[in-house]
């Protein structure tokens, strides 16, 4: 399975599918690499606001994997 593009070269990815979620979730695991999730919704305001906010600290701590899902379009779980 080829690893989705991040969108806009941005060091956040989007997830757009579980099956993303569980590829990019399994990845970091595996190699012990932190994960930092914005879960996000398009008409909650506050979690807009915070979109710039979360590509800054995307972009300072680069050894950690980004994640922003919308939880209107991806149900995603953790085990």
């Amino acid at each position: 399975m080829e690893a989705p593009e991040q969108h806009n070269k941005s060091r956040v990815v989007k997830i757009d599918s579980v099956e993303s979620w569980d590829f990019y979730f399994n990845q970091a695991t595996n190699q012990g690499c932190p994960i930092v999730v914005h879960f996000t919704a398009s008409w909650c305001i506050p979690s807009v606001t915070m979109n710039p906010y979360f590509k800054e600290l995307a972009s300072a701590f680069q050894d950690a994997l980004f994640l922003t899902v919308d939880v209107d379009d991806v149900k995603v779980t953790t085990v």
